[in-house]
């Protein structure tokens, strides 16, 4: 039989490193949002450091229920490491970046890099995987139109592969 560490390599398991999805800017991010997080600086992020989390983002009364879902999407105690390969597994289903920029372009017949938010709103809410009024609301939150109503599209595709703002 192989030695533990091999066996797991063979697996595919725990051993592959969550460290060499990200870059060490990226990584650096992480470690910074995990440690504003982590409240009572016990290492791990847990119900309590997300109800402070929250109560310090402005939102008071988040449900129990909510706070255990949250915690239940990780395999055990969340520490850095967990917290990192978390996100990797969100952002592997994410689409490249020319993907999704394509999709947009598509309603940008005229090649201007932006779109109507309300004909946007409105392509969300009636075809395929439709948004909920809240889905929408909350994009426009992270994502505000400019004074025009038109959605910066190049933008919300960098921010939604790369996690930030370009400079």
């Amino acid at each position: 039989m192989a030695p533990r560490r091999a066996r797991k390599r063979a697996e595919g398991g725990a051993s592959s490193n969550v460290f060499s999805m990200f870059d060490q800017s990226q990584i650096q991010e992480f470690k910074e949002a995990f440690t504003i997080m982590d409240q009572n600086r016990d290492g791990f992020i847990d119900k309590e450091d997300l109800r402070d989390t929250f109560a310090a983002l402005g939102r008071i009364n988040v449900k129990n229920e909510e706070l255990e879902a949250m915690v239940k999407e990780a395999p055990g105690p969340i520490n850095f490491t967990v917290f990192l390969t978390m996100f990797g597994e969100k952002l592997k289903g994410t689409d490249p970046e020319e993907t999704i920029l394509h999709a947009f372009k598509v309603f940008d017949t005229e090649g201007k890099g932006f779109i109507k938010a309300d004909f946007i709103k409105e392509k969300l809410m009636t075809q395929a995987d439709r948004f909920s009024e809240e889905e929408v609301k909350q994009m426009f939150a992270a994502f505000p139109p400019d004074v025009c109503g038109n959605l910066d599209y190049r933008n919300l595709c960098y921010v939604i592969t790369h996690g930030e703002e370009k400079d």
